[in-house]
């Protein structure tokens, strides 16, 4: 797996380089700068680093679109009926630091749901090569992993707050059964996974939400 983290092409060598640089340089800001700045500036720092992955994605098709139509879609469709009704996640609220919202729910959230997907998805291809079932699962498993590194984190950062103050159980469970149909999508519909970018951007979330968890 350590082949993975080692970018051959220049393009990607860069866009490694950039989002390390984003959050490199976002944590030191939050914690010894202007804190408050710094995570206002969240909207940017997603768009440009969903921009990256983009940008990194090897040989997009209609399927691809159609991938990330389905991840968009349905996380904005389960998170506006978990934000109104308390339904499948728990019940729980957006703060402001994640920009515009729909019902409640920011736009950058669903673009959030395709960049996680697509993400963990390449991940998953690359643990499980001729099982695309099981790399869908382990894709979604992966997604559950990273949003139970971002739950402690995110009413801290005002990006959104159960109203249990804690994400019960329910919240995890949703994810996966939310997140597997999505990447059995992209692992049927994606038919070059880019794994390079993807492998940093999934240690990044990691290590940059895990410093502020165990704080």
């Amino acid at each position: 797996m350590i082949h993975l983290f080692i970018p051959k092409e220049r393009t990607t060598q860069i866009s490694v380089a950039m989002i390390w640089l984003f959050h490199i340089s976002g944590a030191l800001g939050i914690l010894y700068g202007n804190r408050e700045f710094f995570l206002q500036t969240t909207p940017i720092n997603l768009f440009f680093t969903l921009a990256l992955l983009f940008v990194n994605l090897k040989n997009p098709d209609r399927r691809t679109a159609w991938a990330a139509i389905l991840a968009f879609s349905l996380g904005m469709l389960v998170e506006i009926l978990g934000v109104n009704f308390g339904l499948i996640f728990g019940s729980y609220s957006y703060g402001e630091n994640l920009g515009v919202k729909i019902l409640g729910v920011p736009i950058l959230i669903g673009a959030n749901w395709v960049m996680l997907s697509f993400i963990t998805g390449a991940i998953g291809e690359a643990l499980w090569k001729n099982n695309k079932t099981f790399a869908a699962i382990s894709g979604a498993v992966l997604m559950v992993l990273i949003d139970l590194v971002i739950e402690p984190v995110a009413p801290i950062f005002d990006y959104w707050t159960f109203t249990e103050h804690v994400a019960p159980l329910s919240n995890y469970i949703g994810w996966f059964l939310v997140a597997l149909p999505i990447q059995l999508g992209v692992q049927y519909w994606i038919r070059e996974k880019e794994y390079t970018f993807s492998a940093h951007l999934v240690l990044v979330h990691f290590l940059f939400f895990g410093v502020f968890a165990l704080q």
